[in-house]
């Protein structure tokens, strides 16, 4: 019978993950046994995605604020500390600067608008232009800010950031100034000392403000990078990709997981004969058309996965093959023909006419996202997803 469906993606169900919980067990149960549960089987080139919050949980890759401001005060001094470029979230980084604030005597919390790096908006365009304000050069003041624009509240959370941030830095025992520009060189108005809190920009942040002449800086990824007291920690990532746990414990981004990834992969292949792919995936990398918000708060998609999901797509876009090359088919010689051009096709079509408008992205952060959106981030309880069907292409049987 002809094969009538092309990829499909499964959240499957597991247990709470707990610390130390054996990992690789737990996915490969769980996968094989939504297999016989729903009677599907597995296939080679399938996709486990694993959700990084039940790896750091297993991990156990925490740490509390108390940790956080230590190394802050020990990386950066303890007195006055510029905070710069943060994204707007009661999640992501709130918990973070209730530790930086308690590691330093003064915040300077510098934010860029009239969004953060991710699209939560304090400001709209329209109310720039309005007040006549130019965002690629005026510094505003909190004064000058509550002045032309008043109170602003966040669209979906409702929260004022600028009072809520301002509170967290107080309640944590600094003194805070809030200052509004994005030329990160602003701040060395105000400190030589700088944590620059922007994901996917930071090393050009950190460059600019050394070539400025700042004395200390430091990006998220710098914070928490080794344990402090015993804590947990990112070697790489720091603070970036953290989560808040409790009022007073973050979740760090998973460590080194390439182990992890590979250990899932070899153990499916010993009980199934069938070889897969397997990643762990955060954020995935899409923008909400509604607020405008960019999903990717993590420093990656996927932090680690098997070479299987190295690179990016080669992929024909049928619609072209259709309206052009085949335009004088129809039917079964249309299907035949296209059929012939996929299974003939060039190893890499960059730069090929009939690959325009196909996806030009990594692998892991188009699978990462599909992964993202089938688990959501509630309660459907599926940390891992299963995708099947996603190598195929329409010659597949």
């Amino acid at each position: 019978m002809e094969r009538r469906v092309g990829t499909v993606s499964r959240g499957i169900r597991c247990p709470i993950i707990r610390e130390g919980d054996n990992l690789v067990e737990v996915v490969v149960d769980s996968v094989l046994g939504a297999a016989e549960s729903e009677g599907f089987e597995l296939r080679d080139r399938d996709v486990i995605g694993i959700t990084e919050s039940i790896v750091a949980r297993a991990q156990g890759n925490y740490a509390t604020v108390q940790d956080i401001a230590a190394d802050v005060k020990a990386k950066l001094g303890g007195e006055t500390v510029g905070v710069i470029f943060p994204i707007l979230s009661r999640n992501r980084f709130a918990i973070n600067l209730k530790g930086i604030a308690m590691g330093c005597k003064k915040v300077v919390l510098m934010l860029s608008y009239p969004s953060d790096e991710v699209g939560n908006a304090l400001l709209t365009y329209d109310q720039l232009d309005e007040a006549g304000i130019n965002p690629y050069s005026d510094v505003l003041t909190l004064e000058k800010y509550r002045e032309l624009f008043g109170d602003n509240k966040h669209e979906f959370t409702g929260v004022d950031y600028v009072e809520y941030y301002s509170n967290i830095i107080r309640e944590a025992g600094a003194e805070v100034e809030i200052v509004f520009a994005n030329h990160a060189k602003t701040i060395l108005n105000y400190t030589d000392k700088v944590i620059n809190c922007d994901i996917h920009t930071r090393v050009r942040t950190k460059r600019i403000l050394k070539e400025a002449g700042a004395k200390v800086v430091c990006g998220l990824d710098d914070i928490m990078t080794e344990s402090v007291n015993g804590s947990g920690y990112n070697t790489k990532y720091g603070l970036l990709g953290s989560n808040k746990s409790t009022e007073d414990k973050i979740k760090l981004f998973p460590n080194e997981c390439k182990d992890l990834v590979l250990d899932i992969q070899s153990v499916i292949m010993e009980k199934t004969g069938k070889h897969v792919e397997v990643m762990v995936y955060g954020d995935g990398a899409f923008k909400d058309p509604q607020g405008k918000i960019w999903e990717l708060a993590d420093p990656v998609v996927s932090p680690a996965f098997t070479d299987g999901l190295i690179g990016t797509p080669n992929e024909l876009k049928l619609k072209y093959l259709a309206d052009n090359d085949f335009a004088n088919l129809s039917g079964a010689e249309l299907k035949e023909a296209i059929s012939n051009s996929i299974k003939a096709k060039e190893d890499n079509l960059v730069g090929n006419m009939a690959s325009q408008g196909t996806t030009p992205r990594q692998l892991t952060d188009l699978i990462g996202s599909l992964c993202d959106l089938t688990s959501g981030s509630g309660d459907k309880g599926t940390p891992v997803i299963l995708i099947q069907g996603y190598f195929d292409n329409f010659t597949t049987e």
